[in-house]
């Protein structure tokens, strides 16, 4: 499989309208690619699942279904036995999945027909200790499943079995990663020929368990008649800081200001200064609130408090000496917070916001092409006078909204984090659950802050801080277990990252 443009993302509409044109190019027919599709998910399954001797397709009337059937047929060949449920009249199979269903008719496999879910619920129910292949539905799907059928997937999603889905979960929008009832559960999804953008983001963590791309070698075909709807970063794909020069001094690298840390919010702009530091920011000042101050000073030595209010850090003699300014962690919503906010989102220097200072420019008419603003889904919804329940249901047309209307770059946080300058969109492909619990947007911000001053590229440092953010989650997971992971747990391999993989001579 090429990697090159294994990163290209679509929408469902660009996948429909190229993909005869694709398989054309390079010299196959639609058949020959289902054909293709099949091949690549048997053999998913066979890696995945090596112990597995049992097979249960659930099949829909359309070419998702022809594709479970091409799979049905790979697996009894192999010896495993397959059960296909088809959700339809045999009669009303046409086309290339009516010839793979007729290529699996000639063998001795136990094909039911249900056009009533209900009786598929029941047939699913007597299905124990194998796997359940989910090809109801494919990208094709959107709007509301019947009744039968959440019943009928709900049965899928009880049965104790490992799932794989075809294409996409059964139930899950293949463009906006929703789900309006329910979904297949995926232990595995094997998506075919690119990625589709609703796999990346948002409700689908719960249902695509791990994702696995099978091109079926028409990728490069693909990208030369559509343009991408959105990129997958990874390990492969990520831009880079430059390695420091031999000479480097801590003048030369910069000097960062930290805003935020009003009295009751202590703990934020320390976790965001900290986080500066451990990812290569030279020098680090903290703007924080007089009852902050000794904690901060007593938790990281090399902080230095440069100012405790708007006045004195508009007197600060440091201030001349800023190069990237990270302001809201912690900066609540009084008068002290407002007057800090009011001073700093209008100065030159560039910019992260974040937390507090993102509601107070939820209420303003500011635009900047100088910041990087890293909203969770509330503080999306607060900037953009909607409800979070709107953001969630286009995370990709949220993201660009955001960045339109404010400038810079936008980091839409939340699982499959997107990156976006309001025109191109990145989605992140680290993190975990672990990672909802306090703290952590105060040390991506950080993370980003350091990066910006050693880059001095607000999308390098973006999409780069994301991936180091959640790809740190990701190893202490590994190593201890998601529950109990904290903010600052992050450290230690965040310096290890930066250190071991980023310089631009390291991942070019």
């Amino acid at each position: 499989m090429s990697n090159s443009l294994t990163h290209h993302a679509y929408k469902v509409n660009q996948l429909q309208r190229y993909e005869a044109d694709a398989a054309q190019a390079v010299g196959i027919n639609l058949f020959q690619l289902m054909e293709r599709a099949g091949r690549a998910v048997f053999s998913q399954i066979q890696q995945h699942f090596p112990a597995a001797t049992k097979l249960l397709i659930v099949c829909g009337k359309g070419n998702n279904g022809g594709d479970g059937y091409i799979v049905a047929r790979l697996a009894h060949q192999a010896g495993l036995a397959v059960t296909v449920l088809v959700n339809a009249e045999r009669e009303s199979i046409t086309g290339d999945a009516q010839q793979a269903l007729t290529l699996l008719t000639v063998l001795p496999v136990k094909i039911d027909f249900c056009p009533q879910s209900e009786a598929m619920e029941t047939l699913v129910a007597g299905f124990q200790a194998g796997v359940i292949v989910d090809c109801l539905f494919g990208i094709g799907f959107s709007g509301v499943l019947s009744p039968a059928l959440v019943d009928l997937i709900t049965q899928i999603n009880n049965q104790p079995c490992q799932r794989v889905s075809v294409d996409v979960p059964s139930g899950l929008n293949a463009d906006l990663g929703t789900v309006l009832s329910v979904a297949v559960k995926a232990d595995l999804t094997v998506t075919l020929i690119a990625y589709k953008q609703g796999l990346l983001t948002g409700q689908a963590a719960n249902y695509v368990g791990n994702l696995e791309l099978e091109t079926l070698g028409v990728n490069r075909v693909l990208a030369a008649l559509t343009t991408a709807a959105c990129f997958r970063q990874s390990e492969k794909n990520l831009p880079a800081i430059l390695p420091r020069a031999p000479c480097s001094h801590k003048g030369n690298i910069g000097m960062l200001l930290a805003v935020g840390g009003f009295h009751a919010f202590t703990g934020a702009i320390c976790l965001a200064a900290e986080a500066a530091l451990r990812t290569g920011a030279a020098l680090v000042g903290v703007c924080c609130h007089e009852k902050s101050r000794n904690t901060l000073l007593t938790r990281q030595a090399e902080l230095m408090v440069v100012a405790n209010s708007a006045e004195s850090l508009k007197r600060s003699a440091l201030l001349k000496k800023i190069k990237v300014i990270i302001l809201g962690p912690g900066l609540g919503q009084e008068l002290w917070s407002k007057a800090l906010f009011n001073l700093v989102i209008k100065r030159p220097e560039l910019k992260v916001v974040d937390a507090d200072a993102l509601r107070l420019l939820g209420k303003s008419a500011l635009k900047n092409t100088q910041w990087v603003l890293t909203p969770h889904s509330g503080e999306a919804a607060a900037l953009l006078s909607c409800s979070i329940a709107e953001v969630e249901a286009d995370r990709f047309s949220a993201v660009k909204k955001i960045a339109q209307q404010y400038g810079g770059v936008c980091v839409l946080k939340g699982a499959g984090t997107l990156v976006s300058n309001g025109d191109i969109v990145w989605v992140n492909s680290t993190g975990n659950a672990g990672m909802a619990s306090g703290g952590m947007g105060d040390v991506l911000s950080g993370i980003i802050g350091a990066l910006i001053l050693q880059s001095e590229d607000l999308f390098v440092a973006a999409r780069l801080g994301v991936y180091i953010h959640g790809r740190a989650a990701d190893i202490i997971a590994q190593k201890h277990g998601q529950i109990g992971l904290l903010a600052s747990d992050l450290y230690p391999e965040i310096q290890r990252l930066i250190n071991g993989n980023y310089a631009a001579d390291k991942i070019l």
